[in-house]
């Protein structure tokens, strides 16, 4: 009997999932480890928090499968050498395969006040909160959203329409909005922003968060609600782990997805090291060549992975606008915002 065990059914771990119960031998057992009964599709949490979408829309059912056993709980621990995962409130589960699918937090940088004051949408219960704080904020109120990458761009796009009796503002340590994309998206972004009335304030350098206050060295920046989007790390579990990790802390892998030193435990999406950023099609990306290394193991073959090629990035303002990268073509206005309705459709169907 074989057990696969896969901790966190978010892009990556489900996409294992799915891809082995396709073909999965008679004597093969899965154990997808979870907190929740269903995988929230983390790239519209953005959505959620701005109020324009329900939770109800932006959850995926588990698989139902008689090979398939899901296990609900906090992951507290990983014996790697014993092939052992302690799952708080439930009997440790030994595995034969272990895939580590479990994501990112937020990334403070060590500033004062951070973890306190500011709201998060990196999980589905941080973005219920955070839901709450904006939308009970009053008329005239201010929302600070600090990041100006994709997450903080969509937060404030979304917000804008939801909320147009709000202020909103996007500061940001770099020189503008999405600075890492080409300077026309960053201006086609930009320009829509100041259509839409949001304050985008560039090089700003926080050096803590207190109720009410953002602190722009020594200057105060007065808010209502703080949403930070302004880096992420790997979950403390792999934090804690010892095995060698890159300069952000995600998991180095050999090119079957495997930590070097222990054959047959696969690490996907935030956790381990790429020469990508991470994104949830990446995950997806990593997740179907994991699957297609345990097949190939299951069947007494060596397994041969070709590169992982990205499809490229899209981005919301709002439900009628977008931005996105195309192998190296920029794209704006409405077209992108159609195609990524079309691919989170496919997400909750799982199609791709």
């Amino acid at each position: 009997m074989s057990n696969v065990v896969i901790l966190g059914g978010g892009y990556g771990g489900l996409t294992v999932a799915q891809e082995l119960l396709d073909d999965i031998p008679i004597d093969s057992m899965i154990y997808l480890v979870d907190r929740m009964p269903y995988q929230g599709l983390k790239t519209e949490y953005y959505a959620l928090a701005a109020g324009t979408v329900s939770d109800l829309e932006i959850r995926v059912a588990f698989p139902i499968h008689a090979q398939c056993r899901l296990v609900y709980g906090e992951i507290t621990d990983i014996d790697l050498d014993k092939k052992l995962v302690h799952i708080e409130g439930n009997d440790p589960l030994s595995y034969d395969s272990l895939i580590i699918a479990l994501g990112c937090t937020d990334n403070y940088h060590g500033i004062e006040g951070v973890s306190n004051y500011a709201c998060s949408i990196q999980t589905l219960s941080s973005t219920r909160r955070t839901y709450q704080q904006i939308n009970d904020t009053k008329p005239y109120g201010q929302v600070t959203i600090v990041g100006g990458g994709l997450s903080g761009v969509e937060v404030a796009a979304e917000l804008r329409e939801a909320r147009p009796d709000i202020n909103i503002r996007i500061l940001d340590r770099g020189g503008s909005v999405l600075s890492a994309f080409p300077g026309r998206l960053q201006e086609y972004v930009s320009s829509w922003f100041r259509e839409h009335h949001v304050e985008m304030r560039s090089h700003i350098n926080i050096s803590r968060l207190e109720q009410g206050i953002v602190h722009n060295g020594c200057e105060e920046i007065l808010t209502d609600v703080t949403v930070w989007t302004a880096g992420i790390q790997p979950v403390s579990l792999v934090q804690r782990m010892t095995q060698p990790k890159d300069n952000q802390g995600r998991l180095v892998v050999n090119e079957h997805h495997e930590l070097p030193e222990y054959p047959n435990v696969y690490v996907v999406g935030d956790c381990s090291s790429q020469p990508f950023s991470p994104s949830a099609q990446l995950a997806g990306a990593q997740g179907k060549q994991v699957a297609e290394v345990i097949r190939a193991r299951w069947n007494g073959k060596e397994p041969k992975l070709s590169r992982i090629k990205l499809k490229g990035v899209l981005g919301s303002l709002g439900k009628k606008a977008g931005f996105g990268i195309m192998g190296n073509m920029p794209m704006l206005g409405r077209i992108p915002r159609m195609i990524k309705s079309g691919v989170l459709w496919k997400s909750k169907r799982h199609l791709g």
